[in-house]
């Protein structure tokens, strides 16, 4: 950890380093190093993540602004926010968004369980976007001290880093995460021929996040928007400007900005192909069953299927989605849909079998899981599954946030044999394969 900006105007070395808190307290008892509620009392830290997710993303190409790009079944925003809402020492989580992306806000994070503020919405440059985010914060009256700024597009931040930045907050006003430069750098002349050779030492290439105590990034921000500032590139250059020191948290280049199509491409390759020595594999299992009855369709995989008759059950009774509702609670050691939604409860008559796997999807979230595919077969003589089976792929995509190909859909009859050969019932059969990190325990 180094200081990037020694002392400025408006603090000195003595008063940062007599505001030291003590290590090794829990969270809960960490105090803010300035802030006095009253003399000899102390305020607890709250800490905050902004994530920046307004701007258009333009260079990275495609329809849609990067930060709601897929990487394999999930969104870029999805993955940046999950990475600090699985954090303890995070805890509020406040999103600045454009403010024509409120469905498509709303759509990335529908499955997410973390700890997430009401959206608002940003300015015309990155900088009014933040500032815009700091006065949400400041008037959540949530308690909040520090602030980490963090941009939506870089997924891969990881914990060490927002905890290395949270750390570097008890010593300094400031802090940044940052990767030393190693390319040599030169300067082009007018020509386009090598003007000079820049020294590279001492030179860092500033990421995010980049943590500071709230009420001095706010004030900065706006005395940069009073005064006409409008031209820095980061808020640790805001910062600098308004004399508040900044120190250097080495970060790794794992934590790019998805810019460019390229960046793109080598984000889905990473996410596709997540290193298994940081995740444990969980599989699971289910199996629902339910008797034909009276009626004139049954629901399968979230489908209203036309059929001669409907089928006995306390919800809607979607053998599809039931069975991977109980694949998933398997998975995570999580007992059973009966347990959860029980049969007994009157809440649950007739209601709609995606509640049941939404919530299911929502526990892995909460314990920073993903779900990398699921599969099932439906048992039955009829109704017929094959002219429905996209529709039921896509639905069934939607309630778990998967891309289609990750979901299988078969059928198959008993050819005769057993209460499905009889027509007497239907029947499905589900797997499931998620990965759970190895510090969130799957039971």
């Amino acid at each position: 950890m180094r200081i990037a900006a020694a002392s400025p105007v408006g603090y000195s070395t003595s008063q940062v380093d007599a505001n030291l808190t003590i290590d090794g307290l829990p969270r809960e008892h960490r105090t803010h190093p300035r802030r006095l509620a009253a003399p000899g009392a102390q305020v607890p830290v709250t800490t905050a993540a902004l994530i920046v997710a307004a701007g258009r993303g333009t260079r990275a190409g495609g329809d849609l602004p990067k930060q709601y790009a897929r990487l394999a079944d999930r969104t870029v925003l999805a993955l940046t926010v999950e990475a600090f809402g699985n954090l303890a020492e995070i805890e509020h989580i406040q999103v600045v968004i454009h403010p024509e992306d409120g469905a498509l806000y709303a759509s990335a994070l529908a499955l997410s369980a973390c700890r997430i503020l009401a959206p608002v919405h940003g300015g015309a440059t990155r900088q009014l976007s933040v500032l815009n985010g700091l006065e949400a914060l400041e008037n959540a009256n949530k308690g909040i001290t520090e602030v980490l700024i963090h941009d939506a597009a870089r997924p891969f931040v990881q914990p060490d880093t927002v905890r290395q930045v949270i750390a570097a907050l008890k010593t300094h006003p400031g802090a940044l995460a940052a990767i030393p430069l190693a390319d040599t750098l030169k300067r082009a002349g007018p020509a386009g021929l090598v003007a000079e050779t820049v020294p590279r030492a001492g030179l860092w290439r500033a990421q995010t996040p980049q943590g500071f105590r709230l009420g001095d990034i706010l004030a900065a921000h706006r005395k940069a928007a009073a005064t006409g500032r409008d031209d820095f590139t980061d808020d640790a250059s805001i910062a600098e400007w308004a004399g508040i020191p900044v120190a250097i948290v080495e970060d790794t280049p794992l934590n790019f900005k998805i810019t460019t199509p390229l960046d793109l491409r080598m984000a889905d390759k990473l996410i596709s192909a997540p290193n298994l020595s940081g995740w444990l594999p969980a599989t699971g299992t289910g199996f629902d069953v339910h008797r034909f009855t009276d009626g004139d369709h049954v629901m399968l995989g979230g489908l209203k299927i036309p059929h001669t008759q409907g089928v006995d059950a306390h919800s809607d009774g979607d053998v599809v989605l039931h069975a991977l509702t109980d694949a998933l609670l398997g998975a995570l050691g999580d007992g059973d849909i009966g347990q959860h939604f029980p049969p007994s409860n009157p809440k649950w008559k007739g209601a709609a079998s995606y509640i049941f796997l939404q919530d299911a999807v929502a526990r892995v979230a909460s314990r920073g899981g993903r779900i990398t595919n699921a599969d099932v077969t439906v048992l039955c003589e009829a109704p017929k599954i094959g002219p429905h089976r996209d529709a039921m792929k896509t639905k069934i995509a939607e309630i778990m946030g998967l891309d289609p190909t990750r979901v299988g859909i078969k059928a198959t009859t008993t050819e005769g044999l057993g209460f499905t050969g009889r027509r007497e019932g239907i029947a499905a059969m589900a797997s499931i394969m998620l990965l759970l990190p190895h510090n969130k325990p799957a039971a």
